[in-house]
């Protein structure tokens, strides 16, 4: 079979991989969980040459790992709170993805601070030093500043350029940093799980896990109702959120992080993210950040969540309004939930210390193994996924005794981020939003169907929801709409989009 093919996940591979799984239900490594921790280690399994199987109750991407801001983070926050230790390996893990496996989805934003009348000498100096710092920890990182420019400070008019919605009276220029920005949190992990079953591994969406143990575990097709038990010589709990339906020793204290969606006209179509303190604390910001799609996302907010995990977290109104609030203080017109075209909420898998706020909580994440051997990781964030992914594989191997060869995953290049084999010449002529989302599998893309829009004023072709049919794994509507595009964030668009959605499904 061509390499392309063996990295197209399907409905048809599905059936097939389930029923080989019927007759040999024995892996070296179970992983629970199709968020990029979970599928950051089914590939570091497998590229360690191990027999990988990936369940997800629901889809790729389907919880935390959709809802993100869709940064990849160099750790600046966390260095200004004095954990080195994390600010490093942020930095270190956005210098890899940005340069070795997956240039093709993350690349530079500017963030501009506005110098407006409410940011005074103390607070100017606190973000130049923070600033330098960063420069710092992409300098120890050596992420490259032509991958990564260094920060600096810009004059009013180009800060005005750069972001048109910012209040201009009293604008005394703006101070500019970098870091890195994903077009999209879910195709990294489309593309993980695809590079994972590239390398061997199978990847099972719509399949729950139950009555886990460190050797075992039956699994549920969620869609026909059939069981089957497997058996597993290490099996690593990447559910996050839900980690303690997994392994009930895991104790979790979710935070809430909302973000709106707002047009970007709404905000003169900025080029950079417009960050702006929040009143009254000295290392939190609320960003403005251009997206595809003709969209901004404006984030984010920290608030604990009790009782039990929603699949789907929705905003509570007062986070709309600190959103709001907040981002006026730097606008010179201000926005109204008028302005606001949905909201999206992710919940942080924090790990409960029985004691703070969570925007106190440690970011570091924890890999823990139960009394009955299942290794859970938990907390940590996007950014640092890999390295998660990571100390997961390795303490699963180390304490069942695996043959398995060392990470090789901080050099293993993504589906996308270079030659894509088989997929042929580039077209000259295609969209440059296809190029931003698929690199160099756009001419495989574009060959998969139609390239016109699926609905007008959106500049999603029919060619990437046949791709993603094909490719993708993608098994209904929600699938197409929700994760492997973004349409589904701006309700009026979701429907305006489900007539050539449900067509790609019935053309499959």
């Amino acid at each position: 079979m061509h390499p392309y093919s063996l990295s197209a996940l399907n409905a048809d591979r599905r059936s097939r991989d389930l029923a080989a799984l019927g007759d040999r239900p024995e892996v070296d490594v179970l992983v629970i969980g199709g968020g990029v921790t979970g599928v950051g280690a089914a590939l570091d399994a497998a590229a360690r040459g191990l027999r990988v199987l990936l369940v997800e109750r629901h889809d790729l991407a389907f919880g935390t790992s959709r809802w993100s801001s869709k940064l990849v983070h160099g750790g600046l926050r966390y260095l200004a709170t004095g954990n080195v230790g994390i600010a490093r390996e942020s930095a270190v893990e956005r210098g890899i993805l940005m340069t070795r496996t997956a240039p093709h989805l993350v690349r530079a934003m500017p963030q501009l601070v506005p110098l407006l009348p409410s940011v005074g000498v103390f607070e100017k100096s606190l973000v130049r030093t923070g600033f330098f710092a960063g420069d710092l920890l992409r300098a120890t990182a050596r992420t490259p500043s032509s991958v990564l420019p260094r920060s600096r400070r810009v004059s009013a008019d180009r800060a005005a350029e750069m972001a048109p919605a910012v209040r201009r009276e009293g604008l005394r220029g703006g101070l500019l940093a970098y870091d890195g920005q994903l077009v999209d949190d879910s195709r990294l992990v489309v593309a993980l799980a695809r590079t994972a079953a590239l390398r061997g591994a199978t990847v099972l969406t719509r399949v729950g896990a139950y009555d886990v143990t460190g050797g075992s575990a039956r699994l549920r097709d969620e869609l026909t109702g059939e069981e089957l038990t497997v058996r597993a010589k290490a099996v690593v709990n990447a559910a996050g959120v839900w980690a303690g339906q997994i392994d009930p020793e895991i104790r979790l204290k979710p935070s809430r992080g909302t973000h709106l969606v707002l047009s970007a006209e709404a905000l003169g179509n900025p080029t950079a993210a417009l960050t702006v303190p929040i009143p009254g604390e000295t290392n939190r910001f609320v960003f403005a950040l251009p997206a595809q799609l003709g969209r901004v996302y404006l984030g984010l907010t920290d608030e604990a969540v009790e009782g039990e995990i929603p699949d789907v977290p929705t905003a509570a109104d007062f986070e709309i309004d600190f959103l709001l609030d907040t981002v006026n203080t730097a606008l010179g017109t201000p926005l109204t939930r008028d302005d606001v075209l949905a909201t999206y909420s992710g919940l942080r898998p924090l790990l409960d210390t029985g004691e703070g706020s969570t925007a106190d909580l440690s970011r570091n994440h924890a890999v823990l193994r139960s009394a009955n051997g299942v290794i859970s990781v938990v907390g940590g964030k996007l950014t640092t996924y890999r390295k998660m992914a990571q100390d997961a594989v390795d303490l699963a191997v180390r304490e069942s005794g695996l043959e398995a060869g060392p990470c090789l995953t901080a050099d293993l290049p993504l589906v996308g981020s270079g030659p894509a084999p088989g997929a042929g010449p580039v077209p000259r002529d295609l969209p440059a939003s296809l190029t931003l989302r698929y690199g160099a599998e756009s001419a495989a893309v574009a060959r998969a169907g139609e390239l016109t829009p699926v609905a007008e004023g959106i500049d999603v072709t029919r060619a990437e929801l046949a791709f993603a049919v094909s490719h993708e794994g993608a098994l209904d509507t929600g699938d197409l709409l929700d994760r492997r595009t973004r349409i589904g964030l701006v309700p009026a668009d979701r429907e305006r989009a489900l007539a050539a959605a449900t067509e790609a499904l019935a053309r499959s």
